[in-house]
């Protein structure tokens, strides 16, 4: 009988939504093997949306494209220090790190060519990939295939709001900057939203990476009543502040992940991509899986909204396939159809669970 591990490293190199959808497999390591210290490795600027996760000992960072040098004292660092490690993706990159840290390791291995059966073999356990499945189940996939019972549960960032950032009075959080212009809804619409949720009584607070300010220049300039935190929030802070939010609003980035995760009526506007694979991931577990296209779905705590043209989901880059291209779908999106989420998430609070 294999020894259970005292030491887990976990790789997860990818961005920061799909970092954080790790965390069920990160949990589901820790409550198998309590006395186990996990560690776990991500690029350079993800390493917030961990911050105070309770299940992990270490946060080791690499940059995303490391020159000889940085990559030769990872390795050192990393040779045989685990008891077990574990890729999450099927790359060359990370199954080679999960191989190098640990006698005992396991990952994910896609198709059958001659680098696929190489890594068949370093690895102490292989799972497939499969097709169609949504992210946070084919991580605990792994967990499976270890042994380990799964617990899909997301973990958020856990920390408090600076004095002073959240409004005393009932707020919403809009979040409307993605990471990419085809995942984008309109400048309108968001000014639009904020405005009906003010006459619903609500204060409302924008969010944004430091990055954004431009694109919210542009999209809350005319709304004075916004209140802007974007830039001045930490992830501990964010997920804290969406936390006590009655609702939260976002298209499809990591921010709208975190939401779902800390149990807040979550409204989420997808527009390509596929929610069968990468849809929000609710508190209580997703149950039934999101369908491919609908107007309106309600898991849990999430309202997932799309317009559902016959393309929908084309799982690309908007409709020029590149990531500046806008997406029809969302383009003509309506109010009126996200207010109808909204209203349902707002009158709903037992939709919200503690995370």
């Amino acid at each position: 009988m294999t020894a259970a591990p005292t030491s887990i490293l976990v790789v997860a190199l990818r961005r920061l939504g799909d970092v954080l959808l790790t965390t069920p497999l990160i949990r589901s390591l820790t409550r198998a093997y309590p006395n186990a210290a996990v560690d776990v490795l991500v690029f350079e600027g993800t390493q917030g949306i961990l911050a105070g996760n309770p299940d992990i000992a270490n946060v080791i960072t690499m940059p995303e494209r490391p020159g000889t040098g940085e990559t030769v004292a990872l390795l050192r660092k990393l040779w045989r220090s685990y008891d077990l490690a574990i890729s999450t993706q099927s790359g060359d990159r990370p199954t080679f790190y999960a191989w190098a840290a640990a006698k005992r390791s396991a990952g994910f291995v896609e198709g059958e060519g001659v680098l696929a059966r190489l890594k068949r073999v370093a690895l102490t356990t292989s799972v497939d990939i499969i097709a169609d499945t949504h992210r946070v189940r084919e991580v605990l996939r792994l967990a499976e295939a270890l042994g380990v019972a799964p617990v899909a549960e997301l973990v958020a960032p856990r920390g408090a709001v600076s004095s002073g950032a959240a409004p005393t009075r009932p707020y919403a959080v809009i979040h409307a900057a993605p990471m990419y212009r085809y995942k984008r809804w309109t400048d309108e619409g968001w000014r639009a939203l904020a405005a009906a949720l003010v006459a619903r009584g609500l204060a409302v607070v924008a969010t944004g990476g430091p990055g954004d300010r431009q694109e919210l220049d542009a999209i809350w300039a005319a709304r004075p009543d916004v209140k802007r935190l974007d830039g001045a929030l930490s992830w501990p802070e964010l997920a804290a502040l969406i936390r006590g939010a009655s609702a939260y609003v976002g298209p499809d980035t990591s921010v709208t992940h975190l939401a779902a995760a800390t149990g807040t009526p979550t409204v989420a506007l997808y527009g390509p991509t596929d929610p069968r694979l990468w849809g929000p991931w609710p508190t209580g577990g997703l149950d039934p899986v999101w369908d491919a296209a609908g107007t309106i779905q309600t898991r849990g705590n999430v309202w997932l909204v799309q317009n559902p043209l016959p393309c929908l989901p084309c799982q690309g880059e908007g409709c020029l396939k590149h990531r500046d291209s806008h997406s029809q779908c969302l383009d003509e999106l309506s109010v009126g159809q996200v207010l109808r989420a909204v209203d349902a998430a707002l009158s709903n609070p037992a939709g919200r669970r503690s995370a």
